[in-house]
């Protein structure tokens, strides 16, 4: 429960599980499928890919009509963990532990303004400046670069 200053706010995250990057940190007041179509068109126009699937779990923006009649058009598959088993997304479960024990547990947000300063701010520490045992030391940002430029195909 929010203090008397405090916004109650969710935070919906997105994140890359081949190369852990944090794609989107986004705080709300609530979600619908729409606004998380709109995330992943965002992603998707900002870094060129489509994902090949969206595992989540069944909350309603994720099982609702929007939302999977976009992935059908996108070609995405859809990969809904059981109810109850949060080991299903490890990934992201490690992700969201990290951020509500690094970052929610340590600020007091009075805005939602500030609610997205911070995951911003986050965001960018986590792609850019800390390293990850299973990318072998390196930051998501050097990793993508490394393997994008190790896969770069050669035209003759």
């Amino acid at each position: 429960m929010p203090g008397p200053n405090q916004v109650d706010i969710l935070i919906f995250n997105v994140i890359d599980e081949y190369t852990r990057t944090a794609l989107a940190i986004i705080p709300r007041r609530s979600f619908t499928a729409a606004d998380v179509v709109a995330v992943l068109e965002d992603i998707i126009a900002e870094t060129g890919i489509v994902p090949t699937h969206v595992r989540s779990d069944n909350g309603p923006e994720f099982t609702a009509t929007a939302l999977t009649a976009w992935c059908n058009t996108a070609g995405v598959e859809t990969a809904f963990i059981d109810p109850g088993s949060p080991w299903q997304n490890g990934f992201a479960e490690s992700f969201n532990a990290q951020f509500r024990r690094e970052q929610l547990a340590v600020e007091i947000m009075d805005t939602l303004a500030e609610a997205r300063y911070l995951a911003a701010e986050w965001k960018d520490i986590y792609n850019h400046e800390r390293p990850h045992g299973s990318l072998d030391g390196m930051t998501p940002s050097t990793y993508w670069k490394r393997w994008t430029a190790d896969n770069q195909l050669a035209i003759a």
